[in-house]
């Protein structure tokens, strides 16, 4: 009977332990909404990023779900968390802040905050990044793909043109020389290379915020409640904007596709070109003669947005799921991994640390350019976020568009979208 009973126990006990055991063993599982639509290199980067996250912490399982692009992500997102089944994490873009605070769909990290260590890597990022990162008091984003616009130039046609092919131009006036001398016509007086290109297609008010910068203004309040796209300051780039197709006539008229942009360059249509500093390596890869890369050439000061994607953590999740998650997110923006990401996809490493690990070192060393996003951080302004920023964004790429095709003077279309941003935002105030 004794031996009967203590075979009993012993089972159940050793039961116990084992059911115990396993329950411990399981990680916590996280899932990790990231903007990419399709399968190549990046997804590769990502998933290779997070199996050795994995191998580090074996309590946590990060599951990778490409979700699209930023505008995809975002509606997946909101629409999986008002389904009571939101990501533990996403990137998504640091100017919808706002949008996700006003839906109550992220957390703010302060409470993850404990350690001298969790505050000295929130203290590393570069102040700028973390403006469109913070609101009230509080940290809702954390900065991990994040980029700004840079400059190219061909030194072949410079060359050509009796321009020094090392130094590009670096002010206003000088892009509209220098362009003037590049734009190539044919017998018949058609553009067969047109000087100077700059995208106008989607996010234009995200080049338009450069020159705004460079002209010493601003076209919003970063409380995210107030724009001032009719400021004199705003009008006056746009207007510099516009002459370089229809008054100076060195830039192709019309709205220009973000898509073709480099392709344009690549293929000889446009000398000098401005873009994201996320086309760094396809520049440095697909270029078929040697180019040049600087900061945005300066008017009254130095200026460039900021843009790209925050890492936040969802509300609705387990608080075991949140901790999770937000190990995941500290691991990832840590300064090596900032560093590598950088180096491998063109983003600009968001913390200053990133720039002096041995690696970025080594890349800088052979890819200089790669260190001009970087040298440019001091002249950025965060970009345009606003409470319903997607509408607010529209209004402001609408005015631009009427501006380079002529159909407004940028005045007009400056003041009609100062006047819709105003009747969006009052009620934020």
């Amino acid at each position: 009977m004794r031996t009967h009973y203590g075979n009993w126990l012993g089972t159940i006990l050793l039961g116990t332990t084992f059911t115990f055991g396993a329950a411990q063993a399981a990680p916590v599982e996280v899932n990790f909404y990231y903007p990419v639509a399709i399968g190549g290199p990046v997804t590769k980067i990502v998933d290779d990023l997070i199996s050795r996250f994995e191998a580090s912490h074996p309590d946590i399982k990060v599951k990778a779900i490409y979700s699209g692009t930023y505008s995809e992500t975002i509606s997946k997102s909101l629409a999986a968390y008002k389904a009571g089944q939101p990501p533990e994490v996403a990137v998504m873009l640091s100017a919808d802040l706002f949008t996700l605070i006003d839906e109550g769909a992220i957390a703010p990290l302060d409470g993850f905050i404990k350690t001298d260590e969790d505050k000295a890597w929130l203290k590393g990022f570069s102040p700028v990044f973390m403006t469109n990162s913070q609101s009230d008091a509080k940290t809702w984003g954390i900065p991990f793909q994040r980029g700004t616009t840079v400059f190219f130039w061909n030194k072949d046609a410079f060359k050509e043109a009796g321009l020094n092919p090392d130094a590009g131009p670096q002010n206003w006036e000088e892009v509209v020389d220098f362009a003037t001398r590049l734009t190539r016509r044919d017998t018949n007086g058609n553009v067969t290379r047109w000087g100077m290109q700059v995208p106008s297609s989607l996010t234009s008010y995200w080049l338009l915020q450069g020159y705004v910068a460079q002209n010493g203004g601003t076209i919003a309040e970063p409380t995210g409640d107030k724009t001032y796209f009719d400021a004199p300051e705003v009008v006056e780039a746009l207007q510099y904007w516009t002459d370089l197709a229809l008054k100076h006539k060195v830039m192709k008229p019309g709205v220009i596709e973000w898509a073709t942009n480099p392709k344009d360059f690549f293929e000889g249509r446009a000398a000098m070109f401005t873009t994201t500093s996320g086309n760094l390596t396809n520049v440095k890869t697909n270029a078929p003669f040697p180019f040049g890369v600087q900061m945005l050439p300066e008017h009254k000061k130095r200026g460039a947005p900021t843009s790209g994607g925050n890492l936040y953590i969802f509300n609705g999740t387990a608080p075991e799921k949140q901790e999770a998650a937000f190990q995941f997110v500290k691991w990832l923006t840590s300064a090596d991994q900032s560093a590598e990401w950088s180096i491998k996809t063109g983003y600009i490493a968001p913390r200053d640390d990133a720039w002096n690990t041995d690696a970025m070192q080594a890349y800088v060393k052979e890819f200089p350019g790669a260190a001009v996003p970087h040298d440019q951080i001091p002249h950025m302004v965060p970009e345009l976020s606003t409470h319903e920023n997607q509408r607010v964004a529209r209004v402001i790429d609408d005015a631009i568009e009427a501006a380079l095709t002529g159909a407004k003077t940028p005045a007009d279309a400056l003041a009609a979208a100062q006047q819709e941003a105003e009747r969006i935002l009052q009620d934020y105030r």
